[in-house]
């Protein structure tokens, strides 16, 4: 058994909002938007603490850092076969088409229904026009939080999000925490605990059949990615790995850890990628973090 993988979270998170879906499935800015964006930057706002950002939190605003997450369209209705599209603009309104690569994309696209639902991470493909395209199609109604994180050469990471409404009768579903998540034949348990006030270890350990997998496979560089989404405000981290990239053809398991402290107490989504024999699986959580380091909130 290899040694397991230690990656790195330093909180974030995602509200679980449980309003109907009206309208179409297309986030798009009001006319002033640019226009705001481009008078902040220029004020002396342009490291994302103006008006139209959230220093605190990560993945709020679509301006941030004097980029500007332009509009994002997507299919209108669940079932529908279509693309998701997007670009990204500097201060100059100019799309941008340089990035650095961080874990072997230059973006990462996630989407997740408001309630915590129909997780996926993505990765889409760029044109020479910097218009970002990406297959999707919704296999529910509701509100969708859309969030690219991503780099531009040589500047700062950035994540940049938007909301997208796919019409019909929606069912929230309020996550109920759980420390045990099955996944196409898979079972991973996650030890440890979330607390405010030090960094503590998740252990999320994988199994198949009773057996331990000790075969799990590098993924975008690493032996697993964590996203963590927190209740109350839509803030979001996609959490990186430490120690650099894993050896291309090795393997590890069947647990993945990963340094968490929790920005504040409350609930926490969890959604964890691993790949086994080339194939990548999500399996999702709910945990609860504490004010105290003692207290362990998994059932």
């Amino acid at each position: 058994m290899n040694t397991p993988v230690r990656l790195g979270l330093y909180g974030a998170g995602l509200v679980a909002l449980f309003a109907a879906a009206f309208g179409i499935a297309s986030a798009v800015a009001p006319d002033d938007v640019a226009t705001r964006w481009a008078e902040s930057t220029a004020s002396g706002h342009a490291d994302g603490h103006g008006p139209d950002s959230d220093s605190d939190v990560t993945g709020l605003a679509l301006v941030d850092g004097g980029y500007l997450l332009d509009t994002v369209t997507a299919p209108r209705e669940p079932d529908t076969p279509g693309d998701l599209t997007f670009r990204i603009l500097d201060v100059h309104g100019s799309p941008v088409t340089d990035y650095d690569v961080e874990h072997e994309k230059e973006l990462h696209l996630i989407v997740v229904r408001s309630d915590g639902t129909h997780f996926r991470h993505l990765h889409p493909a760029r044109d020479d026009t910097g218009t970002w395209t990406v297959p999707v199609e919704w296999a529910a109604a509701g509100t969708y939080r859309v969030y690219t994180d991503f780099t531009p050469a040589g500047a700062t990471r950035t994540t940049l999000s938007r909301t997208v409404e796919v019409a019909g009768p929606v069912t929230p579903e309020a996550p109920a925490p759980t420390s045990v998540s099955t996944v196409d034949g898979y079972t991973v348990t996650l030890g440890g605990h979330l607390s405010t006030d030090t960094t503590g270890t998740l252990d999320f350990t994988v199994t198949h059949d009773g057996e331990p997998v000790t075969t799990l496979e590098p993924y975008l560089g690493a032996f697993g990615h964590l996203v963590a989404l927190r209740e109350g405000d839509l803030a979001y981290l996609h959490s990186h790995p430490h120690g650099g990239d894993v050896a291309v053809g090795g393997t590890s398991g069947p647990t993945v850890s990963f340094a968490v402290q929790a920005p504040t107490p409350g609930r926490y989504l969890l959604y964890l990628d691993f790949q086994v024999d080339g194939q990548v699986h999500t399996a999702a959580f709910a945990v609860d973090a504490t004010d105290g380091a003692d207290e362990h909130p998994h059932p």
